[in-house]
């Protein structure tokens, strides 16, 4: 315990944060510190373990093998510090500042974001909240650097590692123009197939996805005209066009301009989760934040 008073604990979350960066530019900037600064830690960790810690490598530095020892107890150290101030601090949205940051695609913003902002701003207005784009590989690993706190993805494919509460299950609906000549609300598989199509393709450039794979089962196949790699830009296309979509219901609902049908093929929906790492499971302000979402949605 002696020993242990002598250590600025300032500095182990500064051997954490440059131990999931490889890097003292990426660390200074989550930590909130200048570069220069952090490198001073940096060297007062050094002399703190009797290890150079960090050494420059072709990406980045690469930790000793000492350091690769530490990372794990370490993080749990800190985790559990983490846990015991937290479980004494209660969290109050009225006063909180915090910065959120949560990973959506334009799908997500639309239908998970945008109806829980206005209960976020109205019970924490002077928080803030960062929406960003991640490719689905890298979800869990910003989650592990505290990159992001919640993400927003279809259950099927989110990361094993990480908390998980589905949120709502959705379905795709056939989308038009209003006044579409040829969209009735109730159409032949023959006269569906025979309208051109545009296609979401998030890897960009597909004409093939889950539509064309239940016709396919139906020894049919659709005119796919146009690829696009985003939702939103769907809704524009078909509102000022004679292009037809399969979207989410959630995402067109109650959108002016446009006709909604059920389409005349059995199409899988998928069900969409929200997503958080371990370590802020327990967080007064983290849980809240959830609870507002869910309750939005």
């Amino acid at each position: 315990m002696n020993n242990l008073r002598r250590i600025d604990l300032n500095l182990l979350v500064t051997l954490d944060v440059l131990l999931a960066e490889h890097n003292v530019t990426r660390a200074a900037a989550r930590l909130n510190m200048s570069q220069p600064s952090v490198s001073v830690q940096l060297q007062k960790l050094r002399d703190l373990f009797g290890d150079p810690l960090l050494l420059p490598g072709p990406r980045g530095m690469r930790p000793t093998a000492r350091a690769q020892a530490l990372r794990e107890p370490l993080r749990d150290a800190l985790e559990a510090v983490e846990r015991a101030v937290l479980t004494a601090t209660p969290f109050d949205p009225a006063t909180a500042t915090n910065t959120w940051r949560v990973a959506a695609t334009d799908y997500g913003e639309s239908t998970i974001v945008l109806p829980a902002l206005s209960a976020l701003r109205a019970a924490a207005p002077a928080t803030r909240l960062a929406v960003v784009g991640l490719a689905p590989p890298r979800i869990e690993q910003e989650a592990e650097r505290n990159g992001i706190d919640l993400a927003f993805h279809t259950t099927e494919g989110s990361p094993d590692g990480m908390r998980r509460l589905p949120l709502f299950v959705e379905r795709y609906v056939l989308v038009g123009r209003a006044g579409h000549p040829k969209l009735k609300r109730r159409l032949t598989l023959a006269q569906f197939a025979a309208l051109e199509h545009v296609i979401v393709s998030p890897d960009g450039g597909g004409f093939f996805g889950v539509t064309d794979e239940a016709l396919a089962k139906a020894g049919a196949a659709r005119r796919v005209v146009l690829s696009v790699p985003h939702f939103l830009f769907v809704i524009s296309v078909v509102a000022a066009t004679d292009l037809v979509a399969m979207l989410p219901e959630r995402l067109v609902r109650n959108t002016p301009g446009l006709r909604v049908v059920d389409a005349p093929v059995d199409v899988p929906g998928y069900e969409m989760s929200m997503l958080w790492h371990e370590r802020v499971h327990r967080d007064p302000a983290h849980r809240w934040l959830r609870e507002t979402i869910v309750a939005a949605v």
